[in-house]
């Protein structure tokens, strides 16, 4: 997969994450997935949605915990 690819993943995944902001967690798997995708190709991740990724983190991270 090359950066074009990437990138027009990570578009599609904002927009879905528009319309289905329900579930949050199946988006912040999506995130992770794609922004690992950018790591690998040692592409930059863009500081909003590294940011996005640990506010997801810390809030499922805390979820945990409190259910435990």
């Amino acid at each position: 997969m090359d950066l074009s690819e990437l990138e027009a993943e990570l578009n599609l995944l904002l927009t879905q994450m528009e319309n289905l902001p329900e579930d949050k967690h199946e988006f912040y798997l999506q995130l992770r997935e794609k922004l690992a995708g950018f790591r690998a190709f040692g592409m930059p991740v863009p500081d909003d949605l590294a940011r996005l990724e640990k506010e997801l983190e810390k809030e499922f991270a805390s979820d945990l915990k409190s259910s435990s």
